[in-house]
């Protein structure tokens, strides 16, 4: 979740100590990495979903403070506009009923939540982006009030020295500008954590990397943006363009993007803090007073606040954490490719597919980041976010193939062997892989249903393109809340 900062001036000296202090943390995690400091001797998961709010009319609601105070749960925060919020769902066990207690815990949350912010005239959406934000609710005024916010914001334009410009293809073209990163706010992701140890996070992360495109394909959920009919999974290109630092030039000389797929399959988890270090100036350049050479010498574990703070600028879709919990390091690959929803019945099944699949492609024998290239899994992350489930993606072995066909011929066999060895609860198992299924024989992904409401209630009812959002807005909001899967939901 979004770290607090306090509002700062930021002088060229503050970057050069920054920069001093980020390559000192990148020297001791090179030590500690050495040492076999890590903690993975029960590897955890986590989740993070981001929500969007909505008035009755199902149009974005404002006051994430105001839903947030009324929330009162350390759990849940703000995050970058003013109609977002965010849950984090604390650690747990992938094994036994672990995938039921997860679901559980997070509908009781999104309920109660949701309680609250009806008693400040709102609900809550679980959705990739929200279909009926318009142009007029991106001014600045809808940043929420944390400074590190306005921060990010100034100093995303200061790097660009002009207004970012978005521009995306599909069946209804979008061209526009904006003088700041609130269009970035319209992104709202889920966030799958896996604690891994030092030795198997190149495997882990390149097995992520791999299976992004196939995620994305049965994930998609964001098809429209400010009106226009899309991408089916829009949020990819957006978060891609609203955070861009580069101006054209820059783009030209080939700077890489803070919104990054990476470059080349990874050894370690030290190749990619290292990227960060020596590709990316500082956005954030606040120091802690953290010694950490001095610290680790005299047997404590630090922080590394300014390495993580950094890491937390750089967006890329599988992200390295480390993290020190209770006193232990450890290390987790951050999967960050799939938008939230649309129910909490298929964001878990997306993740028992995602941790089934990664854990099975991390321990082959023959990885397939060694048969496929990297630029390879780039394309397919792009070709599925264009087009879902209608996508063709290439696989080993397999050459271009329809995504459905893959992921039923060839990924949800290796996931449900993957969860076994988690030690999945085998009933769970079936069923969580059993959504995942049906959403690629029916081809009713969340994408294709909002698309599909929307061009019914165009057509045989004659309303309003913001009408016909508003209202399948508020059609989704109630699917939600009954967490039946997406691939059931009528159109």
């Amino acid at each position: 979740m979004g770290r607090d900062v306090a509002s700062v001036t930021i002088s060229g000296e503050d970057r050069r100590r920054y920069r001093d202090k980020v390559r000192r943390c990148l020297d001791v995690l090179a030590r500690m990495l050495g040492e076999s400091q890590f903690d993975f001797e029960r590897p955890h998961i986590g989740l993070e979903i981001e929500l969007n709010l909505i008035d009755s009319l199902g149009d974005p609601l404002m006051r994430n403070a105001d839903v947030l105070k009324a929330i009162a749960d350390p759990a849940w925060a703000t995050e970058l506009g003013q109609f977002n919020l965010e849950i984090n769902i604390p650690p747990r066990i992938l094994g036994g009923e672990g995938t039921g207690e997860l679901e559980s815990e997070v509908r009781e949350q999104l309920v109660h939540a949701d309680g609250r912010a009806r008693e400040v005239g709102g609900r809550l959406v679980m959705i990739g982006i929200l279909p009926t934000l318009r142009k007029t609710d991106i001014g600045e005024e809808s940043l929420s009030a944390n400074a590190r916010y306005k921060m990010l914001n100034d100093q995303i334009f200061a790097a660009r020295g002009e207004e970012m410009r978005i521009a995306i293809d599909g069946p209804e073209p979008l061209r526009m500008h904006a003088d700041t990163i609130i269009p970035e706010a319209a992104c709202t992701s889920v966030q799958f954590h896996l604690q891994v140890s030092p030795d198997q996070f190149g495997a882990y992360w390149n097995a992520a990397q791999a299976i992004a495109g196939a995620q994305v394909a049965v994930g998609a959920n964001s098809p429209f943006l400010f009106g226009h009919r899309l991408w089916h999974e829009t949020r990819i290109t957006l978060f891609e363009q609203a955070t861009d630092t580069r101006p054209d030039e820059l783009k030209t000389q080939g700077v890489r993007p803070r919104v990054w797929f990476g470059e080349r399959w990874i050894t370690s988890v030290f190749d990619l803090f290292e990227e960060n270090t020596r590709y990316f100036p500082s956005l954030l350049p606040l120091c802690d007073e953290e010694e950490p050479r001095e610290v680790l010498d005299e047997g404590r574990i630090p922080e590394l606040g300014e390495l993580t703070l950094h890491n937390g600028t750089i967006y890329r879709w599988n992200r390295p954490i480390y993290a020190v919990v209770e006193g232990r390091p450890h290390l987790r690959v951050e999967n960050r490719v799939l938008p939230a929803g649309p129910s909490v019945a298929d964001v878990v099944a997306n993740g028992a597919f995602y941790y089934g699949l990664v854990r099975m492609l991390a321990e082959a024998d023959r990885p397939v980041w060694t048969r496929m290239s990297f630029a390879t899994a780039e394309e397919n992350l792009h070709r599925a976010a264009r087009d879902g489930l209608e996508s063709t993606l290439y696989w080993p072995g397999m050459g271009e193939v329809p995504a459905p066909e893959l992921i039923l011929r060839k990924l949800l066999p290796l996931a449900h062997e993957g969860l076994d060895r988690w030690g999945v609860d085998p009933v769970r198992r079936d069923h969580l892989l059993g959504i995942i299924e049906r959403r690629c024989v029916t081809g009713r992904t969340g994408a294709a249903w909002q698309i599909g409401t929307v061009g019914l209630l165009e057509e045989q009812h004659g309303l309003s393109r913001h009408d016909a959002l508003r209202m399948m807005t508020r059609s989704y909001a109630e699917h939600l809340r009954g967490n039946d899967p997406v691939h059931t939901w009528e159109i």
